[in-house]
Parts: structure tokens; C-alpha cells; sequence
């Protein structure tokens, strides 16, 4: 049995109360799904800025009534330090997934995504402390490597960030340290790696490129790369992502705390190649793709090659990632088609 599986059943024999903030967004829905359906008692807290009532209502359908009774839900926002507090109320592990994300969105407005991504993370850290809650674990991000060279990424070693939503998640991980030497306040940052998955928004200007795709060659519309197609991303499936926050959140070991973690499966794929891969997934569901991609400039901000070294996560919390990039591209590209990863 795997570490994760282990703790697993133990959740479910000594269930524990969770707060998941941006609770209705993509990662954060998934993260509820799986806790309501280990019997959790689980607190959300979203503004739906980038989240949405939908991904809460699927993840209802998912669940059973029991299950879905121990979820209570604050519409609230981590810029107000008032609505940190009252979500932090009698939670055991705090998952911080609340952001902006998108680099295009930090370079177009700077001031809101640092509002939401520094202010609101400095609430959460406060509200979560004075709560002394267990755990904090908060979605940090592999922009943080910024224009650091070397492949594969590992945690020590980062470079300048290329954008401002960059710079906001490397001050995340400059106040976590802190809280921990000034406080005694000691947190988990996870490093994300692309992740995509069901529930994944293709719609909108900062969509990622996964679902953006996917939706276009659905619609038989036609799909841009930017650059030459030679980019390349170490792409994690959601349910990685998942077992990475629940493992980081009940370790027990006080030498795994106030460190962050590379969150991914450790291997790089281009973008030429994910194009390939999705059309394939989608032909094999019935979905027939004739087009060919359209090249255009390099995006500004975007990072080169990005490949992550996962053996710090793998040897102090036992992450063991489940899905490679084409199970996990096959698995939500049924979700896209009907609705369903089954």
C-alpha cells in the first residue's frame, strides 16, 4: 500500500475538517471532491472570480447526500482578512488554493493579481495562525524558476521571475519561511507543474492551453502555438496534484514542514507533441480533428523548458504520481466530450 493509500484510511477512520480556499475553481473543486468522498468535513471559500457554482455542483452529483452535508460553503474573498478568519474557524488543514493565476493576466494588471496573490495569501497565513490550525499548505508555482537554466528544476536552485504573477508566488514562499522563523509557523508550499484535468475552464482569455485546445478542436476551431512548438512542460494530471496536498497536509514529519515541493511527474512533452496527443485522445473518443496548428510569437513572460526534479516530494512525503501525461490527457479529454472521466 502506498503512502498516499495509507493515509487515505486513516482520514476515513479519523476524519478531520479541511478548509480549501478558492474552493470552486478547478484545482480546488477536485480537492473536494476527493475529501467529501473520504468522508471529510470540508469548508470552502471562494469569490468566484476564476471560480465557478458549476464546478461545485458537479462535485455534488459526485458525492452523496451524507457526504455532501459536510461541506459548508463561504462566498468570501482573501483580500478581506475578516473572511480568512471566520473560514479558518475549527479547520484542522488549511489547502490555500485562492489566486490569480495566468501570466498574460499578471503583465496586463499587476496590482490585482499581487491584491489577490500577496494580500490575500498574508491573510490566509495570519488568519491560519492565529487559528493554530494543524497544517497550511498553499499552491505555490513553478513560475518561480523564472529564468534559471537548468533542467530538470530543483527547489534550490531558482532564477529572476519573467513576470509578475511570478514574482507574487515567489513572495508567497518569502513569507511562509518567515512566518515559520518569526512565528514558529511552519507551512507546506507546492510547487504546480501545469496541472490539468476535469473542471479545467477552456474558456476565457487566460485559459491554459490543455483545455483551451481541447474545446477548440471539439468545436473544429482552429489552435495556436505560441513559438515554434519546441516549448516544452512537465504536465500533472489533477489527481498528482491532489495526493500531493493531502500528503503535504498530514505528514507528521516537522523536517518536511517549511520547505516547498516540485509538483509533477517529472518529465517534459512539447507542445507539438501535447497537440499530437490531444487529437489522438480525441480520435480515439470519436472526436475527428483534421487541422493543423498555427504557429505565432513566443508569448511574452513564458518560460522556455520547464521539467521538474520530483525526488525531494517523493523522499519526505511519499508522492508517488499516478498518471503520466497521456493517461491523464485521455482521462480529461472523456471529461471534456461527455462530462465524464469514466
Amino acid at each position: 500500500m502506498s503512502q498516499y493509500q495509507t493515509v487515505c484510511e486513516q482520514l476515513k477512520q479519523n476524519p478531520k475538517t479541511w478548509l480549501v480556499t478558492g474552493v470552486a475553481g478547478f484545482i480546488g473543486s477536485n480537492l473536494l471532491e476527493t475529501l467529501l468522498k473520504l468522508n471529510q468535513k470540508v469548508v470552502g471559500l471562494d469569490n468566484f472570480a476564476t471560480g465557478h457554482q458549476y464546478n461545485l455542483d458537479e462535485v455534488q452529483s459526485l458525492v452523496s447526500a451524507e457526504q455532501w452535508a459536510k461541506f459548508s460553503f463561504i462566498e468570501g474573498d482573501i483580500r478581506n482578512l475578516e473572511d480568512c478568519q471566520k473560514a479558518c474557524t475549527g479547520v484542522d488543514y488549511v489547502l490555500h488554493q485562492a489566486a490569480l493565476g495566468s501570466v498574460p493576466r499578471s503583465i496586463a494588471d499587476p496590482i490585482t493579481t499581487n491584491a489577490a496573490n500577496i494580500t490575500g495569501f498574508l491573510n490566509m497565513l495570519v488568519a491560519a495562525r492565529d487559528a493554530n490550525v494543524s497544517s497550511f499548505t498553499y499552491a505555490a508555482s513553478s513560475s518561480t524558476y523564472g529564468d534559471h537554466p537548468a533542467l530538470p528544476k530543483v527547489e534550490e536552485n531558482i532564477g529572476k521571475p519573467l513576470s509578475p504573477y511570478a514574482v507574487t508566488k515567489y513572495v508567497n514562499e518569502l513569507y511562509a519561511d518567515v512566518f515559520a522563523r518569526t512565528y514558529g509557523f511552519k507551512t507546506i508550499g507546492l510547487r504546480y507543474f501545469n496541472v490539468f484535468g476535469k473542471r479545467q475552464d477552456p474558456n476565457g482569455a487566460y485559459a491554459a492551453v490543455i483545455p483551451k485546445w481541447t474545446a477548440a478542436m471539439i468545436a473544429g476551431d482552429d489552435v495556436f502555438i505560441n513559438g515554434d512548438g519546441e516549448t516544452s512542460r512537465d504536465f500533472c494530471f489533477i489527481e498528482n496534484t491532489v495526493q500531493a496536498n493531502i500528503l503535504a497536509a498530514t505528514t507528521q514529519s516537522e523536517g518536511a514542514k517549511n520547505q516547498v515541493y516540485n509538483v509533477a511527474v517529472g518529465d517534459r512533452t512539447t507542445l507539438n507533441d501535447l497537440f499530437n496527443a490531444i487529437k489522438a485522445a480525441l480520435n480515439e473518443n470519436g472526436v475527428i480533428y483534421t487541422k493543423a496548428s498555427i504557429y505565432r510569437e513566443f508569448r511574452a513572460g513564458d518560460v522556455r523548458h520547464s521539467q521538474a526534479d520530483i525526488s525531494k516530494i517523493k523522499k519526505a512525503l511519499g508522492y508517488q504520481p499516478n498518471f503520466k501525461i497521456s493517461e491523464g490527457v485521455l482521462k480529461a479529454i472523456k471529461w471534456y466530450i461527455s462530462g465524464s472521466d469514466n
